[in-house]
Protein backbone atom coordinates (compact mmCIF):
# COMPACT_ATOMS: atom_id res chain seq x y z
CA UNK A 1 0.00 0.00 0.00
CA UNK A 2 1.29 3.46 -0.75
CA UNK A 3 1.33 5.18 3.01
CA UNK A 4 0.26 8.69 3.28
CA UNK A 5 2.84 11.33 4.11
CA UNK A 6 3.88 11.45 7.83
CA UNK A 7 2.06 14.84 8.23
CA UNK A 8 -0.88 13.31 7.27
CA UNK A 9 -3.19 13.18 10.40
CA UNK A 10 -4.67 9.69 11.42
CA UNK A 11 -7.64 9.11 12.95
CA UNK A 12 -9.23 5.91 14.06
CA UNK A 13 -13.19 5.54 14.28
CA UNK A 14 -13.05 2.98 17.91
CA UNK A 15 -16.74 2.29 16.72
CA UNK A 16 -17.71 -0.77 14.07
CA UNK A 17 -19.50 0.12 11.01
CA UNK A 18 -21.67 -1.53 8.34
CA UNK A 19 -18.46 -3.04 5.94
CA UNK A 20 -21.04 -2.84 2.90
CA UNK A 21 -20.56 1.26 3.00
CA UNK A 22 -18.69 2.49 0.23
CA UNK A 23 -16.71 5.93 -0.14
CA UNK A 24 -19.62 8.31 0.02
CA UNK A 25 -21.19 6.70 3.11
CA UNK A 26 -17.98 6.81 5.23
CA UNK A 27 -17.52 10.40 4.54
CA UNK A 28 -21.30 10.76 5.68
CA UNK A 29 -20.33 8.70 8.93
CA UNK A 30 -17.08 11.17 9.10
CA UNK A 31 -19.43 14.11 8.78
CA UNK A 32 -22.68 13.65 10.69
CA UNK A 33 -21.54 11.17 13.64
CA UNK A 34 -17.77 11.77 14.33
CA UNK A 35 -18.30 15.56 13.38
CA UNK A 36 -15.06 16.34 11.58
CA UNK A 37 -14.85 17.27 7.51
CA UNK A 38 -13.76 14.19 5.34
CA UNK A 39 -11.92 16.54 2.91
CA UNK A 40 -9.31 17.98 4.81
CA UNK A 41 -7.07 14.88 3.81
CA UNK A 42 -7.14 13.45 7.09
CA UNK A 43 -6.85 9.82 6.98
CA UNK A 44 -10.38 7.88 8.96
CA UNK A 45 -9.54 4.45 9.44
CA UNK A 46 -13.13 2.14 10.50
CA UNK A 47 -13.24 -1.38 11.96
CA UNK A 48 -15.75 -4.56 11.14
CA UNK A 49 -17.45 -6.13 13.83
CA UNK A 50 -15.18 -8.73 13.72
CA UNK A 51 -11.98 -6.99 13.82
CA UNK A 52 -10.48 -8.64 10.92
CA UNK A 53 -10.95 -5.82 8.22
CA UNK A 54 -10.56 -1.91 8.12
CA UNK A 55 -11.56 0.42 5.65
CA UNK A 56 -9.29 3.75 5.35
CA UNK A 57 -10.89 6.47 3.28
CA UNK A 58 -9.13 10.19 2.76
CA UNK A 59 -9.39 12.87 0.36
CA UNK A 60 -6.04 13.08 -1.57
CA UNK A 61 -6.82 16.52 -2.79
CA UNK A 62 -8.83 15.16 -6.01
CA UNK A 63 -10.92 12.20 -4.87
CA UNK A 64 -11.53 10.43 -2.00
CA UNK A 65 -9.52 7.02 -1.40
CA UNK A 66 -10.69 4.05 -0.10
CA UNK A 67 -8.42 1.11 1.03
CA UNK A 68 -9.65 -1.97 2.22
CA UNK A 69 -7.68 -4.83 4.29
CA UNK A 70 -8.76 -8.18 5.74
CA UNK A 71 -6.39 -10.55 7.52
CA UNK A 72 -6.52 -14.16 6.89
CA UNK A 73 -5.44 -15.79 10.19
CA UNK A 74 -5.22 -12.99 12.51
CA UNK A 75 -7.69 -10.30 13.55
CA UNK A 76 -6.12 -6.48 13.90
CA UNK A 77 -5.54 -4.88 17.42
CA UNK A 78 -8.27 -2.54 18.21
CA UNK A 79 -8.78 -0.34 21.05
CA UNK A 80 -11.94 -1.14 23.24
CA UNK A 81 -15.11 -0.40 21.45
CA UNK A 82 -16.85 3.47 22.47
CA UNK A 83 -18.02 5.82 20.78
CA UNK A 84 -15.57 8.42 19.07
CA UNK A 85 -12.15 8.88 17.32
CA UNK A 86 -8.56 8.15 18.43
CA UNK A 87 -5.62 9.82 16.87
CA UNK A 88 -2.54 7.31 15.50
CA UNK A 89 0.81 8.37 14.97
CA UNK A 90 2.10 7.43 11.51
CA UNK A 91 4.05 4.28 12.47
CA UNK A 92 1.63 3.36 15.36
CA UNK A 93 -1.02 3.06 11.84
CA UNK A 94 1.81 1.08 9.61
CA UNK A 95 1.90 -1.85 12.47
CA UNK A 96 -2.08 -1.47 12.46
CA UNK A 97 -2.45 -2.00 8.67
CA UNK A 98 0.64 -4.84 9.04
CA UNK A 99 -0.94 -6.38 11.57
CA UNK A 100 1.39 -6.02 14.55
CA UNK A 101 0.03 -4.62 17.93
CA UNK A 102 0.48 -0.48 17.16
CA UNK A 103 0.04 -0.49 20.84
CA UNK A 104 3.88 -1.00 21.50
CA UNK A 105 4.99 0.62 18.82
CA UNK A 106 6.02 4.42 19.33
CA UNK A 107 8.22 6.41 16.54
CA UNK A 108 11.43 8.23 17.61
CA UNK A 109 11.66 11.49 18.30
CA UNK A 110 14.30 13.10 15.90
CA UNK A 111 15.40 17.12 16.74
CA UNK A 112 16.37 18.84 13.66
CA UNK A 113 19.84 20.15 13.94
CA UNK A 114 20.18 23.94 15.41
CA UNK A 115 23.61 24.26 13.25
CA UNK A 116 25.72 23.30 10.73
CA UNK A 117 29.04 22.46 10.77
Amino acid sequence: MIFPSNRVRIMLATKPVDFRMGHDGLAALVKNELHKDPFTGTVFVYRSRKADRLKLIYWDGSGLVMAYKRLEEHTFTWPDIRDGLMTLGHAQFEALFAGIDWRRVSAVEARAPTAIE
